[in-house]
């Protein structure tokens, strides 16, 4: 599969059935997320564990995968972006980076701007001075943080949630659905960072659909007690709807 760039590849009898299997493979990668593994990759698709091996190492070689720095998985590389114009959807418009920026300001904490794209999450806008802990955690498992509990919500009331999305069994993730189902909002307290949480306020369509998600990052005490807090990022989720949707 590896050609020198700009060069025509020489295409044998065999090239398309091995970059149609090279593409499948990356799209898988793709759909589990960062940190997918070769065993995932292969007990899903359903091909032999060395075939998905070479594949996957073909995809690091020409960069459209990359190893992670744990060497237990991969994510999409520098060569997706290019194909894809960006692996990401773009950041928020003006008007919303301006409220995100406001909040930023009232909150002791770092706010963040989620998007839900189908059974996918993309953090579109972190809070520069608030990092996120565990990115490559958040991106993977749906149920590791609050802004992927919104999405875990979501997905479970449609019946489309994947074992694969979550770290949690059946018994656990029907306690958090039913949480945040409960509550409104989803919260997670001292699973990405000692003493640290996240709490997420859902922003919807005028369907009702979820399409983004509010979070805010802060001490454990504070997300687990919001307070009058939670009426304000109530109010900006409903502010930031119209803008998002």
């Amino acid at each position: 599969m590896s050609t020198a760039r700009g060069s025509t590849p020489d295409l044998g009898s065999r090239a398309p059935k091995a970059i149609h299997s090279a593409l499948v493979v990356l799209e898988e990668v793709a759909r589990i997320g960062p940190g997918a593994t070769a065993h995932e990759v292969s007990d899903n698709l359903m091909i032999p564990r060395a075939t998905c091996y070479r594949l996957l190492n073909l995809l690091v070689q020409d960069e459209y995968l990359v190893r992670l720095p744990d060497l237990r998985g991969f994510a999409l590389g520098a060569r997706v972006s290019l194909l894809a114009g960006r692996a990401a959807p773009a950041g928020p418009p003006r008007a919303v980076r301006t409220m995100l920026d406001e909040m930023r300001g009232r909150i002791r904490g770092g706010v963040h701007l989620v998007h839900y794209r189908a059974s996918t999450l993309h953090v579109v806008d972190v809070d520069p001075d608030f990092p996120l802990s565990d990115p490559v955690r958040i991106g993977r498992y749906i149920d590791a943080s609050a802004m992927g509990r919104l999405l875990l919500t979501e997905l479970f009331d449609r019946g489309a949630l994947s074992t694969t999305a979550v770290e949690r069994g059946a018994a656990d993730i029907l306690h958090l659905v039913t949480e945040t189902r409960t509550t409104g909002y989803a919260r997670q307290i001292g699973e990405l960072t000692p003493g640290y949480g996240c709490l997420a306020l859902p922003i919807r369509d005028a369907a009702g659909s979820l399409v983004a998600g509010l979070c805010v990052s802060m001490p454990g005490a504070r997300v687990e007690e919001p307070g009058d807090m939670l009426e304000t990022l109530r109010d900006t989720a409903r502010s930031l709807a119209p803008l998002l949707a």
